[in-house]
């Protein structure tokens, strides 16, 4: 018995010198003063270490549609209810598309005709073709060659906004861009 209180004891010793020297370590960090702030670098090193630019990682991959995103402002144009006539803001975002489709020789674009829900699906179908036609028309009239322009309908059948109210529909009636599969990038 008396070695189990002998054994207690250190066991207890040993514990207060652990405290002690924990309490001891805190109050010498607490005591030093904080690391210098650390500058941005200019590079981000991979997992490979290699430096990678970061100025370059927003910006768009020649030929993308993000590309043209960038600048044209949007890969897309709207239309009125029951119309194809190419808007004044249409015709403006067209003329910075077909600057974009002459400096990415290589590029193809699919242009896709959409509609809002209302009307048959036969008559959405012609109507999103004629939109099609009338943004491929207007681009070859800019001087983008029309070998290099497709065009699809999808009429209703793809919403770019779900609802039956004149925000949504509005948003629905639209032609979009789209790098066509072909393209050399």
């Amino acid at each position: 018995m008396a070695t189990k209180i002998a054994g207690l004891k250190v066991l207890a010793a040993l514990t207060c010198v652990g405290m002690l020297a924990a309490c001891a370590n805190q109050q010498e960090e607490a005591a030093a003063p904080p690391p210098p702030p650390v500058e941005p670098a200019e590079t981000t090193t991979g997992s490979m270490g290699m430096g990678i630019d970061q100025s370059q990682l927003d910006v768009p991959a020649a030929g993308s549609i993000e590309s043209l995103i960038a600048d044209a402002g949007t890969d897309r144009v709207f239309f009125a209810y029951d119309s194809s006539e190419l808007s004044s803001d249409a015709r403006e975002t067209l003329r910075k598309g077909a600057e974009w489709l002459r400096g990415n020789d290589g590029v193809s674009l699919t242009i896709e005709g959409h509609c809002d829900e209302r009307g048959t699906r036969e008559y959405n179908l012609a109507l999103g073709e004629r939109r099609a036609n009338a943004v491929r028309n207007y681009l070859i009239a800019l001087g983008v060659s029309g070998t290099r322009l497709n065009t699809v309908s999808y009429g209703k059948e793809r919403p770019a906004v779900l609802g039956s109210s004149e925000t949504s529909w509005s948003k629905n009636r639209r032609a979009v861009a789209t790098i066509a599969s072909d393209s050399a990038y």
